[in-house]
């Protein structure tokens, strides 16, 4: 590379170095400031996130920090508190969540690199669940329901070390065709 060339290369670095710390305080305002319907999503379009319409998104949201002009909000979407979408995984992606979407809290959509992951028009997603591949239209979804795996008879309180709790766990064991314990 000859001195040209660097010169020409270091004069662009300040400007990205800029833009990604401007881009890091909005995103860290629209995280913490009130104003889910008008503010938050303001902020989220000057860092680049497509966002058509009204939208409601909720408090300590993590919209892709690396890429945000690769996530696309469209009309009547409402992504409640504390979801987290990324739209790269060791590159870039694209997210795409379409017209009345509605993301319950604790959610996390994550895109493979290269790839768009459509979230379908109408759709609903359970709280805490985590989505990495499209949902159709019109469609209710989330993760499995809570199951319960032991019975503990040792608390696990501040004083209670690890090693003791495993030790006072007892496996639940599977019921057979007539309901009884095998």
């Amino acid at each position: 590379m000859d001195k040209r060339e660097r010169v020409k290369r270091l004069r662009y670095r300040p400007k990205a170095v800029l833009i990604m710390g401007l881009n890091w305080i909005l995103h860290l305002m629209a995280r913490v400031l009130p104003g889910g319907v008008n503010l938050r999503p303001f902020l989220h379009r000057l860092r680049g996130v497509k966002i058509s319409g009204r939208v409601f998104i909720g408090d300590d949201v993590y919209l892709d920090e690396d890429y945000p002009e690769s996530v696309e909000i469209r009309d009547g979407v409402v992504i409640g508190p504390r979801c987290t979408i990324i739209a790269h995984t060791r590159g870039a992606g694209k997210i795409v969540i379409e017209k009345q979407v509605a993301i319950a809290a604790g959610c996390l959509i994550v895109c493979a690199p290269g790839k768009t992951l459509t979230i379908g028009e109408g759709a609903v997603i359970s709280a805490g669940s985590t989505v990495s591949h499209d949902i159709p239209p019109h469609t209710l979804c989330g993760a499995p329901r809570i199951k319960a795996f032991g019975k503990t008879t040792v608390p696990f309180t501040i004083d209670t070390t690890y090693e003791e709790f495993r030790r006072g766990v007892e496996p639940m064991r599977a019921k057979n065709r007539e309901g009884e314990r095998s």
